[in-house]
């Protein structure tokens, strides 16, 4: 399959590493372009992506996002549902990375937030009128 299973031996782990660490690079040309590469393409390395391309459901990330990006449907993306249901059954197994709010208490917060919003400007015209 896909996977591949090494096993690191006590001498393995004895030798320094030999993984080179790459700083970043000011002169990077895809740093500056943003989402969208000047060709179409998708800028990968784009740091609005907030790591979403990498990671453990990076490849489904990608996916989803390519095939929404590159979609020609009417409703754009909606031939995409297989990828972001993928993307989405992947981040599950991992709420540590990738947090999500309870639907419930969403809708919780948003109804206060919309209950809060009239009592506030009642309560400023109440306070000019008394004043």
């Amino acid at each position: 399959g896909k996977d591949r299973i090494i096993f690191a031996t006590k001498e393995d782990h004895e030798t320094p590493s030999s993984a080179e660490l790459v700083a970043d690079d000011p002169d990077d040309p895809y740093e500056e372009q943003g989402l969208i590469l000047p060709n179409g393409d998708i800028n990968w390395n784009c740091p609005c992506l907030g790591g979403m391309a990498s990671g453990p459901c990076g490849e489904q990330f990608k996916s989803a996002f390519s095939c929404f990006h590159y979609s020609t449907e009417e409703i754009k993306g909606s031939d995409c549902v297989d990828q972001f249901r993928a993307m989405q059954e992947c981040m599950q197994k991992y709420p540590d990375l990738y947090p999500q709010e309870d639907e419930n208490e969403e809708k919780e917060k948003l109804n206060k937030d919309l209950e809060a919003t009239p009592m506030e400007a009642s309560a400023t015209k109440e306070e000019k009128r008394s004043s």
